[in-house]
């Protein structure tokens, strides 16, 4: 007799469907079918051999997957493909080519998403202006090696409320990253680390479901694709070099060598120690490119503050101004370079070795309108003081500009 399609979960009826993709795979989903018509199809007897379940709980596991937890229907996707001893030189060769120096790091990256998914992980971006890198072939071979555990998003989906579709993924991999809301940066540290989330899916309650994804960002873009400080410990960057030679069928060989990977995952001995929530220390996924970003990030901010203050010195012909972090904050909100408080408070006690008035006191605010004229006006507050001195010394191309 073949195997029933068909689950009951609750009070509602369901098949298990294979969804075909255009890559010539299937993704299997659990579609909404009436009680009514599987009696149509199959006669009213049929019911009775339908498993029956209490509700929906998500357990991942690779090694030891279970379809039922006490009375519950796991809807994490078991593996398609299962471990086997064989060749992986391939594959080694390119977490090689991906991690680079790292290289060990991303063995032990790799292996924790197979052997322990619910393990906080890093945010693992690859960037590089070249093409022909090998990034979109990464998150294809991963694919292949997670199945339905893995889900693309876009940018726009991820900052959509309804996030059914991926709230129960391993991994969530957002190609050709451009976070330019301040929310959106917010969203996705705060996932990275949470183990709690909100289900929301249209036409439903929002409800409250455990969460173990991990976040993989791809970007061309390798100076501000996201808005990070100098203290953020949760990514790592990684700039990936141009291939050298393309070989049009390297995926497929790739693939090929699935089996036999998740053999060496399995039996291979992790290279780094837990010491942190995230597993890894930010000295060990520190790279040049995570410096690169926070530098070109902190450069735009400071370059665009000091050419607004420079020009409130011209207009009213002045050696100092003063100003509070939210002066700075309201005036740079009038360009699309995007900070906060946090930032612009650090960037002029640290980076700019100012001190503040220790009490609230009267000092000339400046004011920029909408329509870009700028006026000062009476104001009080624990004000700093920059001199003109300053800004020439330091931003000597603003000078020349």
């Amino acid at each position: 007799m073949s195997k029933i399609p068909y689950i009951r979960v609750g009070t509602s009826y369901y098949k298990k469907v294979q969804a075909p993709t255009i890559a010539g795979h299937y993704n299997e989903i659990l579609a909404s079918w009436s009680i009514e018509t599987i009696r149509q199809d199959h006669g009213r007897s049929y019911l009775s051999k339908i498993s029956k379940y209490d509700g929906f709980t998500c357990m991942p596991n690779h090694i030891d997957f279970k379809q039922e937890y006490k009375g519950f229907y796991n809807i994490y996707s078991p593996l398609s493909k299962e471990a086997k001893e064989g060749n992986v030189s391939l594959s080694l060769k390119f977490i090689k080519h991906i991690f680079g120096k790292q290289y060990e790091l991303g063995l032990d990256y790799l292996q924790l998403l197979y052997l322990k998914p619910i393990q906080v992980l890093p945010i693992l971006c690859l960037v590089s202006k070249e093409r022909s890198t090998g990034k979109s072939t990464f998150l294809k071979w991963l694919k292949e090696v997670f199945d339905n555990n893995l889900t693309y998003l876009t940018n726009d989906s991820f900052g959509s409320q309804f996030n059914a579709d991926w709230a129960n993924k391993l991994l969530i991999c957002i190609d050709e990253v451009l976070f330019n809301k301040e929310e959106l940066t917010e969203r996705i540290k705060y996932l990275s680390t949470t183990n709690i989330n909100k289900l929301e899916a249209k036409g439903k309650d929002k409800r409250e479901v455990e969460f173990f994804g991990k976040f993989i960002l791809c970007s061309n873009n390798e100076d501000n694709f996201i808005k990070i400080d100098a203290n953020e410990t949760r990514f790592w960057v990684i700039k990936v070099p141009t291939i050298q030679k393309e070989h049009t069928d390297f995926l497929y060989n790739l693939i090929k060598e699935v089996p036999a990977f998740l053999y060496f995952l399995k039996h291979r001995t992790l290279s780094s120690k837990h010491l942190t929530r995230m597993r890894f220390t930010p000295q060990q996924i520190k790279t040049v490119a995570l410096k690169k970003l926070v530098q070109n990030n902190r450069n735009r901010v400071e370059k665009e503050l000091a050419s607004i203050i420079l020009s409130v010195m011209e207009k009213f012909d002045l050696e100092q101004v003063q100003l509070c972090p939210i002066d700075a904050l309201h005036a740079l909100n009038k360009t699309r370079v995007k900070t906060d408080l946090t930032q612009l408070r650090r960037l002029l006690k640290n980076d700019w070795k100012l001190n503040n008035q220790n009490n609230s006191n009267s000092y000339q605010k400046f004011v920029i309108w909408t329509d870009g004229d700028i006026n000062l006006i009476e104001a009080k507050g624990r004000y700093f003081t920059i001199e003109k001195t300053f800004l020439t010394q330091n931003f000597d191309e603003l000078m020349t500009d």
